[in-house]
């Protein structure tokens, strides 16, 4: 069956902002970084063509592909048509380039100037000679040295594997390369030696499986050309595209026998049903449902929309942090830091411009990337421009955020107290009739608490802190993930409380980079990690073991003195009695005490109340609870770290791409429970008056 793209309804499935050009948004230093260009990225995998299902003619089947990507190309434009010129930059496509289905695809995707990054099992050399499928073992050693096979059918298949990955982006998983090339040879020289074949096998599939996980992470839809026979073998078709649905990643299964059928799943259950009857109206619109979800800036199923421009325009660009924002990094020094010299140091913050950070805090980090690729410098440009310019942006914005909405219900809780004690003191300093005076006062302080709460609300403080926070903690570790081909799924990020766009924003920035233009060798696992170790893991870790110290001294010092407040309170009133008592008993003066009771009922008012603000910001501040997901962090990152220098300290033929992408995915995992963690102990803590 054939769809004619031009009867689908796509309004239902472009609900989103219109994204101005960014030719059209301010170039200033102060202004916001341009939003990032979405990739809306296609991941393909099939049968090759030595299987049994695949076609003998695939005729059909190259057809189907191609009207396939017409039909996701019309859905995209019309996507791109609702939601600004500039908001959908590229489709992207990914496949393993093994013969076959493989081949098909990037043809197609090629004819449509689709970008096609291809994510290899092996290095460049082993993965032609073993797709080519050469026969005598003198063919196989001339492939492997870049020249042209004897055999004009092996040289054919060759020369079709290079002119592909020519025109593409290749990521080569060559870690293995070499204990891999001899099992290869092995089995071309002796291919009655059954243990070297199957090992070989065995090997091949666990390599299919590792880059087809690059794949799927680097996918927002995975095609999948599958007999639906099984999948259980590793880097199998079926295989794969269970790995994708497992990771929420859309899958779309072809039949290869009636490439016209297809289906759109969501779930590895629907992956064993087989309806007899395929509704490919239904099916399309259920594309452009997923096509939707992929790029919309809006939480999936969610109908609350977030504008993400009009979000970032709203922040202004601040060279230092504000003095009317310090009161409560004044008092977490105070209460926190040891050392009056350090209780009481300057807390103003100069915040590093993104233009800078590149030649500034960020250039130890793009220097061991450029030592990954000597005299391939376009990650590390990429990375600098996409993901540091726009971290430090966030990081100063956040900040700064934070600072104006921590202090202010610092400065209500402070104010409240005021209000009180200036109420009452009265007593001892004027005669009632002037007791308007201090009534002014304390309606001043209400006042002030009442207008600074309302301003909070009003700008959004609570909220736009969260949202750049966010931001900014999803880019931090970013760049490691990028040169290691690791990404998080889309189905896999947190979904925001209210708003999508941080997420939305930092996916598409880290996305935009794509896969590197690298051979990952031994070489590149130890540079990498290493660089992982030194630039993120240690000093992230350093960072939550001294900030957990120091909120578990600032909540101790806090909890101390409020309970000192209130039983110097006790005090005073026990005192007050005692002297009463002897008043009575005519020890005392009875009208000294008269006058001193004034000062006694100031007193036994003002001290709790001082004890119950001191009570509130600690609460409010939860620097426990803080200090506790601190130190879990610092935890995790320590076992990370004992993990990475095993990993280096091993011998080469111990270190794999597999080991070191666990430990990238492991890492992206305490950052972002790190960050659900803070969210969920300061979601509900919005600046309201202190009652």
């Amino acid at each position: 069956m054939r769809i004619d793209p031009d009867q689908l309804d796509l309004t239902s499935h472009s609900r989103c902002y219109t994204i101005p050009e960014a030719s059209q948004l301010d170039k200033s230093q102060n202004a916001a970084p341009p939003l990032p260009c979405v990739s809306f990225a296609i991941g393909v995998t099939g049968h090759s063509a030595v299987h049994k299902s695949f076609p003998a003619d695939p005729t059909a089947l190259g057809q189907a592909l191609g009207e396939l990507f017409a039909l996701i190309q019309h859905l995209l434009e019309g996507r791109q048509q609702a939601v600004g010129a500039s908001h959908l930059c590229r489709t992207r496509l990914l496949t393993l380039l093994s013969d076959g289905v493989d081949h098909l695809a990037a043809k197609a995707g090629l004819q449509r100037e689709w970008e096609l990054m291809i994510p290899l099992p092996f290095g460049r050399a082993l993965n032609t000679a073993i797709n080519a499928r050469p026969e005598s073992a003198s063919d196989t050693k001339a492939i492997l040295a870049g020249k042209a096979a004897s055999d004009p059918a092996v040289a054919n298949r060759a020369a079709t594997i290079a002119a592909l990955a020519n025109q593409g982006v290749l990521f080569e998983l060559a870690d293995q390369d070499e204990r891999l090339t001899e099992l290869f040879l092995q089995t071309i020289e002796n291919p009655q030696d059954a243990v070297a074949v199957s090992s070989l096998a065995s090997e091949t599939g666990r390599r299919t499986a590792l880059a087809g996980r690059v794949l799927i992470e680097q996918s927002d839809l995975v095609i999948a050309v599958w007999d639906s026979f099984t999948t259980a073998n590793a880097g199998g078709t079926g295989h794969t595209a269970l790995a994708a649905l497992k990771e929420g990643v859309p899958v779309l299964l072809i039949d290869p026998v009636r490439p016209d059928e297809w289906r759109v799943l969501h779930s590895p259950e629907e992956l064993v049903s087989r309806p007899p009857i395929v509704d490919q109206a239904e099916q399309a619109e259920r594309l452009a449902e997923a096509i939707g979800n992929a790029i919309a800036v809006q939480r999936p199923g969610g109908a609350q929309l977030a504008n993400p421009i009009a979000a970032l325009e709203a922040e202004q660009w601040h060279d230092r942090s504000s003095i009317g924002g310090h009161a409560f990094r004044r008092v977490e020094a105070l209460f926190g830091e040891t050392g009056w010299g350090r209780k009481l140091a300057s807390i103003r913050r100069s915040y590093e411009r993104p233009d800078a950070i590149a030649t500034g805090s960020g250039q130890a980090l793009l220097s061991s990337i450029e030592q990954l690729a000597p005299g391939n410098d376009q990650v590390g440009e990429a990375i600098a421009r996409q993901i540091l310019a726009r971290f430090s942006w966030f990081e100063a914005i956040s900040s700064r955020l934070s600072d104006f909405h921590r202090s202010g219900m610092t400065i209500n809780f402070v104010l409240g107290a005021c209000a009180i004690i200036g109420g009452i003191l009265y007593l001892p300093l004027v005669e009632v009739t002037h007791k308007w005076i201090f009534a002014g006062i304390e309606l001043t302080f209400l006042l002030a608490i009442l207008i600074n709460t309302a301003s909070g609300r009003r700008l959004r403080l609570h909220q736009r802190w969260f949202e750049t926070r966010r931001a900014a903690e999803y880019l931090r570790h970013s760049p490691m993930l990028c040169v290691m081909g690791v990404a998080r799924p889309s189905s896999a990020w947190p979904k925001g409380t209210g708003t999508w766009w941080p997420e939305w924003y930092v996916r598409n920035a880290v996305r935009a980079i794509g896969l590197p233009r690298v051979v990952v060798d031994k070489a590149y696992l130890r540079l990498a990690l290493e660089a992982l170790r030194d630039h993120h893991v240690d000093p992230q870790r350093d960072y939550h073991r001294t900030k957990s110290h120091r909120l578990g001294r600032a909540h101790h010092g806090l909890d101390v003195l409020s309970e000192r407040l209130f039983v110097s309170a006790v005090f005073v009133v026990a005192i007050y009695l005692a002297l009463a008592a002897l008043a009575a008993l005519g020890t005392v003066d009875p009208d000294w005490l008269a006058k001193a009771a004034k000062w006694f009922t100031v007193l036994a008012v003002a001290l709790p109340s001082l004890g119950g603000a001191l009570a509130g910001i600690r609460y409010f501040g939860d620097f426990e609870r803080f200090a506790e997901i601190s130190e879990v962090t610092a935890e995790r990152l320590d076992i990370i770290a004992s993990r990475i220098d095993a990993l280096l300290a091993a011998p080469d033929n111990a270190l794999s791409y597999a080991l070191a992408s666990d430990i990238m995915r492991a890492t992206d995992n305490v950052v972002f429970a790190e960050i659900q963690a803070w969210q969920s102990v300061f979601s509900g803590k919005i600046i309201a008056v202190p009652a």
